[in-house]
């Protein structure tokens, strides 16, 4: 493994590109709606103008594979040309929600078509971009995509009570997408990009409602231990797929089990003394992997964007001063969204806001942004050099 990090910058930005069917059946494209792809050189010019030069984007799987086995990789290649000439670095999803048009995970050649597309993928940046660091996420957020298509009819494919079902195959395709990449070029490293949640029991004081919980909460390691080869060992999964390890983690990770979703939600007034706390959270997922890591997604919206994001960097410092081998953070989106079911209601999400759908103005957030500067300079005073981070193999 690279004895160093392999982010070009500690500080990261993503750019929200699901491209999913959603809970009316109707295809998501969120770059096209944010003009992401519109005014990219622009996007990267403003991240570069605060410090951060590292983003996660998607390949939108549903665009780059109109049909089977044919591939159209023209947006693909207006963001290579676009990174090389900013000097931006891209961490690249395979599936970010989206699948091909005739595709669900329980379609029989769900894996074979997904390692495929890995494998095309690859040779196609390859032959644009010869050398350098290539990081990918082949499937994002796995627990969370299994949920929503497998367990609540949210997207593809619509049932209810197959979630452990839709995981199992998402990471048989995960598992086999893996082995296409390294086909290609063995140096590829893997960033997965799962939620990290807190699941409380109820009761305390009641062994059966403990249990309950902890089971819960247990159930959020599972596609690691799927892709480790600890679990389901005959999806082929090898220590070695972990490399390295992405944590989602947002204001409404932490609920009661069996309780309403917002029930551990948090909000800067109140200080709830049942929510852990993100470093014990970390250090949790530490002693169970021992394999470096970053926050893959965090983000508030809103007017509590900031408050979140000054949490975010101080519990950043706590983890950096435990000598843990924390690689980054990714604010994600850093650009406003349309809601996936609600199209016309927008987030207020993200470094810059987009007011106008129409014209589609980047307004820059001037709290959040003020706050990003603190918190880079935060960790700055920390460690002064985050990005010369050793990783541990």
């Amino acid at each position: 493994m690279n004895s160093t990090n392999p982010f070009q910058s500690f500080w990261m930005g993503g750019y929200e590109c699901a491209d999913h069917l959603n809970a009316f059946g109707n295809r998501v494209d969120l770059l096209r709606d944010t003009g992401h792809l519109q005014f990219l050189t622009e996007d990267y010019l403003r991240l570069r103008e605060l410090d951060i030069t590292t983003v996660r984007e998607g390949i939108r799987w549903s665009v780059a594979e109109p049909h089977p086995y044919v591939y159209d990789w023209s947006a693909v290649d207006v963001v290579i040309d676009t990174a090389q000439q900013t000097g931006i670095q891209v961490v690249w999803d395979i599936c970010h929600f989206g699948f091909a048009a005739d595709l669900t995970p329980l379609h029989p050649m769900f894996a074979r078509r997904f390692a495929h597309l890995c494998e095309a993928f690859a040779r196609h940046y390859r032959s644009r971009v010869p050398d350098g660091e290539l990081i990918i996420t082949p499937i994002n957020e796995v627990s969370f995509l299994s949920w929503l298509g497998g367990d609540v009819r949210g997207t593809a494919p619509y049932t209810t009570g197959q979630g452990w079902d839709v995981k199992y195959h998402l990471m048989k395709a995960y598992i086999e997408g893996i082995e296409a990449l390294h086909r290609v070029d063995s140096s590829i490293r893997i960033l997965t990009t799962e939620p990290l949640v807190y699941i409380a029991s109820s009761d305390p004081d009641h062994p059966e409602l403990n249990r309950q919980a902890q089971d819960a909460h247990e159930a959020q390691f599972q596609v690691l231990d799927m892709l480790s080869g600890r679990m389901c060992p005959e999806l082929r999964g090898r220590p070695d797929y972990l490399d390295i390890l992405g944590y989602n983690y947002y204001h409404d990770n932490q609920w009661i089990s069996g309780g309403a979703k917002d029930s551990l939600i948090w909000h800067p007034e109140f200080d709830n003394p049942a929510r852990r706390t993100l470093d014990a959270l970390l250090q949790e997922a530490w002693l169970r992997y021992e394999k470096p890591f970053i926050l893959s997604e965090t983000s508030h919206y809103g007017d509590h964007r900031p408050e979140w994001l000054g949490l975010i960097a101080q519990e950043a410092v706590h983890v950096l001063k435990s000598s843990l081998p924390l690689l980054g953070i990714c604010l994600y989106p850093v650009l406003d969204r349309p809601d996936w079911d609600h199209i016309h209601h927008w987030h207020r999400s993200g470094i810059w806001d987009i007011p106008n759908p129409e014209t589609l103005e980047r307004i820059l957030h001037l709290p959040t942004a003020a706050a990003l500067h603190q918190a880079q300079q935060q960790v700055q005073a920390a460690f002064p050099e985050p990005t010369r981070l050793e990783a541990i193999a």
